[in-house]
């Protein structure tokens, strides 16, 4: 017999299913590129098109050849004398894709005489970009010269983005005992406008289950949830918030949502993926950092500039140089043998991370022409570049292949910290030092000769294994968590950046590197900095300009950009609805004064992010209902206005986070390092194999390893941020693939037994009243009669009784039964939803 939540997802698996196999109707016109579609384009395909391919491929060619076009996005689809050039969502079958892959001469795109065949990653990008559709957001023809048309700044800061905010005026509302805050006087006075009122406030339940997840990732516990119902004064709610908020949750929660902004990862990526063995140290510096509460504009300041910021002791001299890691993580080409293209391909991501998650705006789609929608000319661009190019990278590989080493020689040391921010503080009283597990480990193996050698012969990604399993059965002793990322046991190495040969760039033509124009001062984008721009040392590379510039309350972004991610983690939807682009491409703010009434704010609570989170949590707007309303929905299906609070997906780490919660194996103390940081320095398929990334974990999620090109499956199907990119809001799909890794998958099963377990350990409660606390572990609610009833009915059915009566049924088969109705639960779409 079967249980009916399994049918059900059954059933709803098959009609996903059937509807995904439906015709795709290939005639139909190219949707509009999202404003990420288009950044990419700009930045990754455009730029090649006019360099490589226009000479012979659009209007203005002498000769067109082969009848093809790529000037035009009509064209480039038409395709020429053998047909469309681009499979949308096909790469293997576009032919362009075939011709820049072409060895031979007479296919081979582009040709000799345009310099040959493009770098792996370039082809890498055109595929990624047919496999997305191939947005294309051009119209007409474009020639290969343009005439240049100056920009007017003074015209061009007129745009909403480009202004300061102002503290605006709380609206008038009809419904005055309706708000709490002035958050709650906008967010009314936009559906009043309308004609609509919000729907009912959310019931405790669900309200409670909701923070808990938003604040800090993870399900409350039974205890929790009993604690909050008997509480009934006014303060309840407000009192669980502040205590999640001082949580260290909090920041393994928030410190996710920048890690995705800052494409964190522990590997280069591209064709060539080495390891990142000191990347965790930067993970931990963001995790302190929401967790301490760090005022966002000093956050800003340390990751562009912590090398060049005063510190009062060894420890924050160290926490300093972690924190510009910021600008070594993203992915690197190893392969390239140009250095100046390696060193300002480098430049190029650098400027397109600090302008995305700092400003969002796409300000590397400068790089080889001016800005096609947003006024920041090419020379801004090199104006940037100019500070990045005066600093030094750090970010490892210097070695990653001896026998090669000579051929992939783009790889930097590593920045040393000091040993001394290791040491106990003075006043504290003296304890004996704590060794590390893997110490620990190596200890316990020396006392035998044999287990000594057994454990000689284990890989590093073994050790890593039997040291968290010890751990689990208490074998071993993690160490204390360190007060500050700088304090970390280990090497004493980290990524960062330092500053190098203070010089201004050349602006390269059209972005090639054997092209260089006039030299650039260094300095700062033109419209957003209406009066005279801050002087930059000519001893120093302007990092620190750069970042006093980025994090000053006179910059109209930053506050708007951070606080606009703030609402989207907690909303779903961000007030600006395309949070990495507030250029002319992006989205409007559906609440402007909204917006900018949280901004200044922010800033004047001394930008704490602590601050704000609690501010939003607290009002009236955020604790609405799910609930649908007909007359709502048909005005609003989008929920633009914010009638009602919009029933959300967990994301991956949340899943997996409370599933492990659930089971009681969720292990709360963060790991020591990382596993990158164990299996070491090394080329990924080249002498280290992904499997050794495989660990089986129960830390929470933001500690796995994240190698790029090798996430976690448990992360990647359920739309884990990719990490070569800025991501400030991830994608949410719903597809077969989940339901079948919630049926299917070990981890789902060895997590639906140990749950089982845990209830059956209950020796206190009888059948019924397990079930009722398999509910709350899952879904953080008893069942209903009805629910009780049927798992009543499956628990009986589903467990094998001897003839006699007095003989109780066999321990496996109950553990089974209740294994396979705990994954149920786990499998329910309830248990992956916010309501």
């Amino acid at each position: 017999m079967s249980f009916s939540a399994s049918r059900l997802c059954l059933s709803a698996l098959t009609l996903v299913a059937a509807s995904a196999s439906g015709a795709v109707n290939v005639a139909a016109p190219a949707p509009t590129p999202t404003a990420e579609q288009t950044a990419f384009f700009e930045k990754s395909i455009r730029p090649v098109l006019v360099t490589k391919c226009y000479k012979c491929h659009s209007a203005d060619a002498d000769k067109v050849r082969g009848g093809l076009l790529l000037d035009t996005r009509d064209g480039l689809r038409k395709g020429g004398d053998t047909g469309p050039a681009i499979v949308p969502g096909n790469p293997g079958e576009s032919l362009l894709i075939q011709a820049l892959h072409s060895a031979d001469k007479d296919t081979a795109m582009p040709p000799a005489k345009s310099g040959g065949k493009l770098p792996a990653n370039v082809i890498a990008d055109f595929e990624a970009w047919v496999k997305m559709g191939a947005p294309d957001p051009r119209e007409g023809a474009a020639a290969v010269v343009v005439a240049k048309k100056e920009i007017d700044f003074n015209k061009a800061r007129e745009f909403w983005a480009y202004k300061a905010p102002v503290m605006p005026a709380a609206p008038l509302v009809a419904d005055q005992a309706w708000a709490r805050t002035d958050l709650d006087r906008f967010i009314l006075a936009g559906l009043e406008a309308k004609g609509l009122k919000p729907v009912a406030d959310a019931d405790r339940r669900n309200l409670i289950r909701r923070v808990y997840f938003d604040l800090v990732g993870l399900p409350p516990t039974p205890e929790e949830l009993e604690a909050f119902f008997r509480d009934t004064s006014p303060e309840a709610f407000a009192k669980v918030v502040d205590r999640l908020l001082a949580s260290p949750q909090f920041g393994e929660r928030w410190g996710r949502h920048w890690l995705d902004v800052a494409r964190y990862a522990e590997s280069t990526g591209k064709e060539r993926n080495f390891t990142f063995p000191e990347a965790w140290r930067y993970r931990d510096y963001v995790i302190a950092a929401f967790n301490a509460d760090k005022p966002y504009d000093e956050f800003i300041r340390e990751q562009i500039a912590g090398d060049l910021l005063p510190a009062k002791d060894p420890a924050e001299r160290n926490e300093h140089l972690i924190a510009t890691g910021f600008l070594a993580l993203g992915p690197k080409g190893l392969n390239e043998r140009n250095r100046v293209r390696f060193q300002m391909d480098l430049v190029d991501e650098q400027i397109d991370v600090t302008s995305r998650a700092v400003l969002g705006l796409t300000a590397a789609c400068a790089r080889c022409h001016d800005h096609k929608f947003d006024p920041i000319p090419t020379t801004d661009y090199y104006a940037l570049a100019g500070i990045f190019r005066s600093s030094r990278t750090f970010f490892g590989t210097s070695n990653p292949d001896a026998a090669n080493a000579k051929k992939y020689n783009n790889g930097t040391p590593l920045l040393p910290l000091s040993k001394s921010a290791a040491a106990p503080a003075a006043a504290a009283p003296a304890q004996p030092p704590v060794p590390s597990p893997e110490k620990q480990l190596a200890d316990l193996a020396a006392k035998n000769p044999e287990r000594a050698a057994r454990y000689a012969a284990m890989s590093a990604v073994e050790k890593a294994q039997l040291v968290e399993k010890l751990k689990a059965k208490g074998v071993l002793t993690a160490p204390p968590p360190a007060a500050a990322p700088s304090a970390a046991i280990g090497t004493a190495l980290a990524m960062g950046v330092t500053d190098g040969r203070p010089g201004n760039s050349p602006l390269y033509i059209r972005g090639e590197v054997d092209s260089p124009g006039p030299l650039v001062p260094r300095g700062f984008l033109t419209v957003l900095t209406p009066g005279s721009p801050p002087a930059i040392s000519a001893s120093q590379s302007g990092r620190r300009e750069l970042a006093d510039w980025l994090a000053s309350k006179s910059n109209p972004l930053t506050a708007r950009v951070m606080v606009n991610r703030v609402w989207l983690n907690l909303f779903g939807e961000g007030l600006v609805r395309t949070p990495d682009n507030f250029g002319s491409t992006g989205e409007k703010p559906t609440h402007p004064a909204l917006l900018d009434l949280l901004a200044t704010q922010f800033m004047r609570d001394g930008w704490s992010v602590k601050a704000l989170v609690r501010s939003i949590v607290l009002s009236r707007t955020y604790q609405l209902a799910s609930t649908s309303d007909p007359k709502n929905y048909e005005a609003d299906p989008d929920n633009v206005l914010v009638w009602r609070m919009t029933p959300r997906r967990l994301d991956a780490e949340a899943i997996r986070d409370g599933i492990l919660a659930a089971s009681g194996q969720l292990e709360r103390t963060p790991p020591y390092a990382s596993v990158v940081a164990h299996v070491g320095d090394g080329y990924i398929n080249r002498g280290i194999a992904p499997s050794q990334f495989n660990v089986e974990a129960r830390y929470r999620s933001v500690y796995l390893p994240i190698v790029r090109d090798y996430v976690p499956d448990v992360l990647a199907v359920f739309d884990f941020a990719e990490p070569t990119l800025v991501v400030a809001g991830r994608e949410t799909t719903n597809v077969p693939s989940q339901a079948l890794f919630m049926m299917n998958s070990p981890f789902v099963t060895a997590q639906s037994r140990a749950l089982a377990k845990r209830l059956l350990a209950m020796t206190q409660y009888d059948h019924g009243q397990r079930i009722i606390m398999a509910y709350m572990l899952t879904l953080s609610r008893p069942p209903t009669p009805a629910e009780a009833a049927r798992s009543e009915q499956y628990l009986t059915a589903f467990t094998p009784h001897s003839d006699s009566a007095a003989s109780p049924a066999p321990a496996a088969s109950a553990e089974t039964a209740w294994a396979t109705f705990c994954q149920a639960l786990f499998a329910c779409a309830e248990f992956r939803y916010l309501k």
